[in-house]
């Protein structure tokens, strides 16, 4: 069979075909065997040019003129309000009898395929005391005790001490100089919780600073008469976070997150006690020497000396 040079893959190969069956010099069948097609299509391209013109042999839309099958707009209203209910696409589909994978289209026309999408986060209210015991923030991070150099280090999981138990490091980051207190405890209940804040207290108060407030998340310590009794004793306010909300206690958050980094995943450490012995070291440069990023590059002690005498603290 010859193909002809014109293909009629494009709009010049179909009016060549066209015009040797206008003109008469071929047949249909003979057009078609050239360019190596059906006769049904060289009658097709006929057809088109003699109702459109040239127009007719344009490239078009394979999608049919009529889809009675096709997803209503109403149809698609129903399906973004529901969405905007936090329905899901599989409960749609079923409510109104449409198929899942219709469902999922649309709702990916609409940008809605994630429930994250419905309601964006709102943005985040960044604040900042302005005097030293203005508001403490206090967490807990949990880590896990140390029995021989682990799989952070060496990268073998298949060495991890199993059931060692864990230890309790407690934070107190101070919000407006940033300013961080820091011990590792055997354990996060309420006396233990209560301890805490009362060598924080004194520690504050042994720098001439007075507590006002202490935030914390909604933890049963944080939330039992004993610790309340010791927020009393401060003459502290107790401010809890929002529930699953942990940005609105940000700054104890961030800080763990150096805190994990620069001391207690940053060296091979062979023991807790080990470990344990490294945090004085690594508490006092963070205070006074490593560079913050929001207090423009100064350590905590820069703020914090603006407002008292930090000579002693250093020493």
């Amino acid at each position: 069979m010859k193909l002809h040079a014109n293909a009629p893959h494009g709009p010049r190969g179909r009016a060549e075909m066209v015009r040797r069956v206008i003109q008469g010099t071929a047949t249909a069948a003979e057009v078609a065997e050239d360019f190596g097609v059906s006769e049904r299509t060289v009658r097709k391209w006929l057809a088109r040019y003699r109702a459109e013109g040239q127009q007719g042999l344009q490239d078009r839309s394979s999608r049919p003129h009529r889809m009675p099958a096709a997803t209503s707009p109403a149809q698609i209203t129903q399906i973004e309000a529901l969405r905007r209910q936090r329905w899901t696409g599989a409960r749609i589909a079923s409510r109104l009898g449409l198929g899942p994978s219709t469902v999922h289209r649309i709702l990916g026309k609409l940008g809605l395929e994630r429930l994250r999408k419905l309601a964006p986060p709102k943005p985040a209210q960044r604040y900042e005391w302005t005097a030293p015991g203005d508001l403490l923030h206090l967490d807990v991070k949990k880590l896990g005790r140390i029995g021989h150099i682990g799989h952070r280090i060496t990268g073998d999981r298949r060495r991890q001490a199993r059931g060692i138990g864990w230890e309790y490091v407690h934070v107190c980051v101070d919000d407006a100089t940033r300013t961080a207190y820091v011990e590792v405890l055997p354990d996060e209940r309420e006396h233990t919780a209560r301890g805490f804040l009362d060598r924080v207290g004194a520690w504050w108060h042994q720098l001439g600073v007075r507590v006002q407030r202490v935030m914390t998340d909604n933890g049963s310590a944080y939330r039992s008469h004993v610790f309340t009794g010791g927020c009393v004793a401060l003459g502290a306010r107790h401010l809890f976070t929002r529930p699953y909300t942990p940005r609105t206690n940000g700054k104890a958050e961030r800080f763990i997150q150096t805190l994990l980094r620069e001391w207690a995943y940053s060296r091979p450490y062979h023991t807790s006690a080990e470990r344990r012995a490294w945090l004085p070291r690594w508490l006092h440069t963070y205070n006074f020497h490593r560079p913050h990023a929001s207090l423009a590059a100064c350590p905590p002690a820069t703020r914090l000396s603006a407002h008292i005498n930090v000579v002693g603290l250093h020493s």
